[in-house]
C-alpha cells in the first residue's frame, strides 16, 4: 500500500511539472522584434493583425506594451470611426500601463513617441514626445541593433526625432 502511494504522488509530481513546464513556456514566447517592427512600420492591416495573434497568449506587461502599439497602429488603418477610436483607446490603456510598469524601457518609450507623432490632434495623445524623444536619444547605443535600425529607419521620416540626433556629440 505504502509503494502504490508513493508512486501515485511521483507521478503527479511529475504531471505537475510538465503542466508547470508549458506554462512557462507559453509565456515566456519571446518576442520577434524584427517582425514586431515591420508589422509597426506596415501599412498592411493584415499584417498588423498576423503580429497581434502572436501576443494572444503573451502574460508579461512588456508584451501588453508592444500589443497597445500594434493596436494604436491598427486604429489608423481601421475603416469605421468607431474602430478606430476602440482600438486607440485599447492600445493606449495597453501601452501606458506597460510603461508604468517599465518606465526605463527605451523600447516602449520609443514606440510611444511613434504613436503620438502621428496621432491624429484629436485624441490628445501628444504630452509625452519630448520626454520620450530624450530617453530614445539617451539610451540608443545600448539597444539591440533591431530596435536601433528600427529607430534609424524612423528618424529618416520624422519630424522629431532625427538620424543627427542619434549619433554621438564629438
Amino acid at each position: 500500500m505504502k509503494n502504490y502511494i508513493e508512486k501515485r504522488i511521483a507521478f503527479v509530481c511529475f504531471v505537475l511539472i510538465i503542466i508547470a513546464g508549458s506554462n512557462t513556456t507559453l509565456y515566456a514566447q519571446k518576442l520577434e522584434k524584427a517582425a514586431f517592427y515591420k508589422a509597426m512600420a506596415s501599412d498592411n492591416i493584415d499584417e498588423i493583425n498576423q503580429e497581434l495573434a502572436t501576443f494572444a497568449d503573451a502574460g508579461t506587461e512588456t508584451k501588453s506594451g508592444y500589443e497597445g502599439a500594434l493596436l494604436m497602429k491598427k486604429a489608423s488603418l481601421a475603416g469605421k470611426p468607431k474602430d478606430k477610436l476602440s482600438f486607440f483607446k485599447t492600445g493606449r490603456i495597453k501601452l501606458e500601463t506597460a510603461l508604468l510598469a517599465e518606465p526605463d524601457n527605451t523600447d516602449l518609450h520609443f514606440l510611444r513617441l511613434v504613436i503620438q507623432e502621428k496621432a491624429p490632434k484629436i485624441v490628445h495623445y501628444r504630452a509625452d514626445i519630448e520626454k520620450d524623444k530624450s530617453i530614445v536619444i539617451k539610451n540608443f547605443k545600448t539597444l539591440s541593433p533591431v530596435v536601433q535600425r528600427a529607430i534609424v529607419d524612423y528618424s529618416k521620416t520624422s519630424k522629431v526625432l532625427h538620424n543627427e540626433d542619434l549619433k554621438p556629440a564629438e
